[in-house]
């Protein structure tokens, strides 16, 4: 009878699991300069971001190109941090490589 008393109970956390929502996903971006190299931008996002080498240059020149790029998609946390990282790296190197996140 123990079974019994315990179902509307294991019924109720299971509808309160169902109305749980994903976390809402960021694009991190970067943004093309006229001052930080190419080889810099590869080497932040093989880094930071852990592209390949293949994966870093096709994200490179479509920053080169288009004026912007988007690294990754990420939850809120993983996305500030990875922004914070690049400017740490950039400002290190002394380049002013922008880096940015935006909600998907």
């Amino acid at each position: 009878m123990a079974i019994f008393d315990n179902r509307p109970e294991i019924e109720e956390e299971a509808s309160t699991f169902e109305e749980l929502k994903e976390p809402p996903k960021y694009k991190v971006l970067l943004h093309n300069d006229d001052y930080t190299t190419m080889e810099f931008v590869v080497k932040v996002l093989m880094t930071v971001f852990h592209k390949t080498k293949v994966e870093a240059v096709k994200i490179m020149l479509n920053v080169h190109r288009n004026g912007i790029g988007v690294c990754g998609v990420y939850p809120a946390e993983i996305a500030e941090t990875k922004v914070t990282l690049v400017h740490n790296m950039a400002k290190r190197e002394g380049f002013p490589l922008r880096c940015s996140m935006e909600e998907v």
